[in-house]
């Protein structure tokens, strides 16, 4: 992992300044100063693109940007169990800023109005319904009912980066709206969050005044859902002080503080960040990853050695050796090609081609709309989700008329949780060669009111309909239910649904029936998601007895000498007990503790060591 001054602050500050004087000389000549003054405000032909244009550069330096007002409270929500909501969870509203390219975002509200409410921002609200309620390029004329135009001043289309964040109070209580300074000098579109809150009359909370000021973009944040993120080094970067090149001054912050104001108003706990790449000039995550549930990361593929992937390879690496998911299980790593760019021959970012991108989807219930260019590569991308996603309504869009701009379907889009969510997670069961025993099913499942009942439904490959199983309760709105032993060579396929006290019903996967979990029941192999090799062998070893009582060992086996520690975790990912931190000795070892006190149940033994990787062992308790 590169060190992050590896990339110099000056570079990211100041990467449009050395063009500022050549363009100003010919800004005037090229577009008139009638296009400099409107340059913020480009018509629905000639959108802004991601990055800042040289044209925005010329009207910022000419006339300046003016800042964006405070809107929304300044200070952290005064709610317990902050919790950033999950891309994948429920959501109320999908939203869309309609600044250009309207045959594709068309087609996003098209497919999304399917699933829920469409939000639409817009300058020129007559334009836009006239578009969607005519027959043309995006597609045929739709139907308004549930689509609200909103006219407001907007500067560009990429709403994703300045637009609302959903945090729970709670954890499933108290929705709010979060939102950051926009590192861009667009002040209307900044302010944008503040129409949407004021509309569902939800309360707006904002890092724009010290001492929790903070930059930061959509585009490079993602969460899990349960306190972990992910981001580039660009939120570093953007807050370590200095002047940004439109005006204003960057907050200036330690990693420690951006941290504290992540937990203080997104109950963000572990904040993992990683190199820019090379040659993704907005250095926004989701243009190369995304997490699809709380332990699997879509990661961009490319040739070896070819553009990003080098850094990208590297960087997940890095997030394997040093993170777990809530479960503190590693991460399983789905890779997904990405496609050169095809317009002007067959070239990759590194050979001035576009950076064409899968990973920049969004859900929207049980759907996902997801780019594509041409059929070589979209064939494969959608069967990759479809294979990891099972039930989902997999959607592509054409999006070769605006990746040019850097940016697609998941950048130009956001969306907003639903007030009353019912949360279901669940680690999905591993494939097992065990044939005697039971396989249990442990779910977390919470509503703000409680949840009254839980059923596992369960089948085997190629069988139409699903056996219900009524779940048990456990301490910590855990709820638990066994898949009875099959015979080696079975594809066992589930699903979890529950029920609230207020006749809520929710399932997960979302899609369910049509959406499950799957473990195959036989031999059972399992390789480094990277390097199908860890850095340093492990034998970590069915603890035994297995289900425990009480005293219990954990026999391991190592390579060479390491530190780290071995942790028990319960179902929902909690650390229940650490059996032993420190320094791990090379050669056979065994490790012991007590399970006497702990709650039967499904528990996971973690072994995590420093800078080599993470192993993991399923243990039960009687």
């Amino acid at each position: 992992m590169q060190a992050i001054n590896s990339f110099p602050a000056p570079t990211m500050k100041t990467y449009a300044v050395h063009s500022i004087m050549r363009i100003a000389l010919i800004g005037a000549a090229l577009y008139g100063m009638s296009a400099v003054m409107h340059a913020q405000h480009f018509s629905h032909d000639v959108p802004l693109p991601h990055d800042v244009s040289e044209l925005e550069i010329v009207h910022v330096h000419e006339f300046g940007s003016a800042s964006a007002p405070t809107r929304g409270f300044t200070t952290p929500p005064e709610f317990e169990g902050l919790r950033n909501m999950a891309e994948w969870e429920e959501v109320e509203i999908l939203t869309v800023g309609w600044e250009g390219y309207s045959a594709i975002e068309k087609q996003i509200v098209a497919h999304a109005v399917l699933e829920c409410p469409v939000f639409i921002l817009t300058e020129d609200p007559s334009w836009v319904e006239d578009y969607l309620t005519s027959s043309n390029s995006g597609g045929p004329a739709m139907d308004l009912t549930d689509i609200t135009i909103l006219e407001t001043d907007l500067n560009t289309v990429w709403i994703r980066d300045y637009g609302p964040n959903t945090v729970y109070g709670s954890g499933v209580d108290d929705r709010l709206i979060v939102d950051w300074i926009y590192n861009r000098p667009r002040p209307d579109d900044d302010v944008a969050p503040q129409l949407i809150a004021d509309e569902m009359g939800i309360d707006l909370y904002e890092t724009t005044a010290s001492p929790y000021d903070m930059m930061n973009t959509g585009g490079n944040f993602m969460s899990d859902g349960f306190g972990t993120a992910f981001a580039s080094n660009l939120v570093l970067l953007e807050n370590e002080g200095g002047s940004t090149w439109w005006g204003p001054a960057y907050p200036d912050h330690t990693p420690e503080e951006i941290d504290a104001i992540f937990q203080d108003f997104m109950g963000i706990d572990t904040f993992i960040r990683m190199e820019v790449l090379p040659y993704d000039g907005i250095h926004h995550i989701d243009m190369h990853m995304k997490l699809i549930d709380e332990e699997t990361l879509l990661v961009a593929e490319y040739p070896e050695g070819v553009a990003d992937g080098p850094q990208i390879i590297a960087n997940i690496e890095y997030v394997l050796s040093n993170y777990t998911s809530k479960w503190g299980t590693p991460f399983e790593v789905v890779h997904i090609p990405s496609p050169p760019d095809n317009g002007w021959g067959s070239y990759y970012p590194d050979q001035g081609g576009d950076y064409m991108t899968y990973t920049n989807s969004v859900f929207v219930n049980n759907t996902i709309l997801l780019p594509t260019y041409y059929e070589e590569y979209d064939t494969t991308a959608i069967k990759i989700y479809e294979e990891h996603l099972p039930g989902y309504n997999v959607v592509g869009i054409p999006c070769n008329d605006i990746i040019s701009a850097s940016g697609a379907i998941h950048c130009i889009t956001h969306t907003v949780g639903v007030d009353d969510p019912l949360l279901i997670s669940h680690q999905a069961l591993n494939d097992t060669d065990d044939t005697e025993n039971p396989y249990e099913v442990v779910a977390l499942a919470q509503h703000r009111l409680g949840v009254v009942e839980a059923t596992m439904h369960w089948r085997l490959e190629g069988e139409s309909s699903y056996t219900a199983v009524a779940m048990n309760a456990l301490p910590d709105d855990l709820w638990t239910a066994d898949i009875p032993a099959q015979a080696e060579g079975t594809i066992v396929e589930y699903y979890v649904e529950a029920l609230a006290a207020d006749g809520k019903v929710q399932q997960r996967p979302m899609p369910a029936p049509a959406g499950y979990w799957t473990f195959i029941v036989g031999e059972v192999q399992e390789v480094d998601a990277v390097l199908n090799k860890p850095a340093l062998y492990a034998n970590f070893s069915t603890p035994y007895p297995n289900p425990a009582g009480a005293i219990t060992c954990v026999p391991l086996a190592l390579q060479g000498s390491a530190s780290g520690r071995l942790l028990l975790r319960d179902a929902a990912g909690r650390v229940v007990q650490t059996v032993h931190e420190g320094a791990f000795a090379a050669g056979k070892q065994k490790h012991f503790f007590d399970a006497a006190p702990l709650s039967a149940g499904a528990y996971v033994l973690t072994l995590e060591l420093d800078g080599h990787g993470t192993w993991s062992q399923r243990l039960m308790v009687r």
